[in-house]
């Protein structure tokens, strides 16, 4: 699963599809997709199209290309998809984040981590221990 996950992050750019990465991590297209889901939290085309719009979002910051071109660069073939999955993913539109965010003076991997888009986790579940604990520290 390394070998395909790295495989898609050297060759985002380019058009991949399912029966070459199943290849890559020697399993069967149908295998491959339910295994990555498991290993990875997300679908291949999920994780490509993530993998896709951080490096978007790296270009917006750093270049002054246009919105279209950047979309062709990171493999987007329509800026339509690219917009969309670009702001479902970011929150805010190609343009909107160019406008919000200027270029950084640190290193692309510090800001490859503080800016990789996450889904938003579901709220974690108050644990029994601290609501006692809070229960018993009221002033005697």
């Amino acid at each position: 699963m390394l070998r395909a996950r790295d495989e898609m992050d050297r060759r985002f750019a380019e058009p991949l599809d399912i029966p070459h990465l199943a290849a890559v991590a020697h399993l069967s297209a149908s295998q491959f997709g339910r295994v990555f889901k498991t290993v990875y939290g997300e679908t291949p085309h999920r994780y490509l199209q993530r993998r896709r719009v951080e490096r978007a979002m790296t270009l917006l910051r750093q270049t002054d290309r246009p919105v279209t071109d950047v979309a062709w660069d990171v493999g987007f073939a329509s800026l339509g998809t690219f917009s969309r999955t670009f702001t479902t993913i970011v929150g805010c539109s190609p343009t909107d984040f160019r406008a919000q965010h200027g270029p950084l003076r640190v290193p692309s991997c510090f800001v490859a981590a503080w800016t990789r888009p996450r889904e938003a986790a579901p709220p974690l579940p108050r644990e029994t221990a601290v609501s006692e604990k809070q229960a018993g520290a009221a002033p005697e």
